[in-house]
């Protein structure tokens, strides 16, 4: 028996992909909340992530909605089960380790803006 919210994300994607039969969204609860994994035929890959991760990220707010109404916390998996060995997932934890990979972005934005900074205030000096 599938619950709502397997059937929501297999409606969707079916309406996406060019081979529907292969749609396969398994149910788990684990400590951040229910998480589902969605599995698809690997030529139909790159229509359900879309570009840029544009029709997943679109998938995942759909979810957050359906869990805002189901009082339920709601995270999209997506299995990529393609020719070359292993299995490669797509996943939208919000907290994995890319806090560490931010602080470093800022880190180096910081430093970049404080350069630029110098240098206009050299460039301000200057008489021309």
């Amino acid at each position: 028996m599938s619950s709502i919210d397997q059937q929501f994300v297999e409606f969707i994607v079916k309406s996406l992909v060019s081979s529907p039969d292969s749609v396969a969204v398994e149910r788990r609860i684990d400590e951040k909340g229910v998480l589902l994994e969605l599995t698809v035929d690997p030529e139909d890959l790159g229509r359900v992530i879309g570009k840029r991760g544009a029709t997943a990220q679109s998938l995942r707010t759909l979810l957050r909605a359906l869990g805002t109404k189901n009082d339920a916390r709601y995270n999209l998996k997506i299995v990529d089960n393609g020719v070359g060995g292993g299995s490669t997932t797509f996943s939208s934890d919000d907290n994995d380790d890319t806090s560490e990979s931010r602080d470093r972005d800022y880190d180096s934005h910081n430093t970049v803006v404080t350069k630029t900074r110098k240098e206009l205030e050299e460039l301000d000096d200057l008489d021309v």
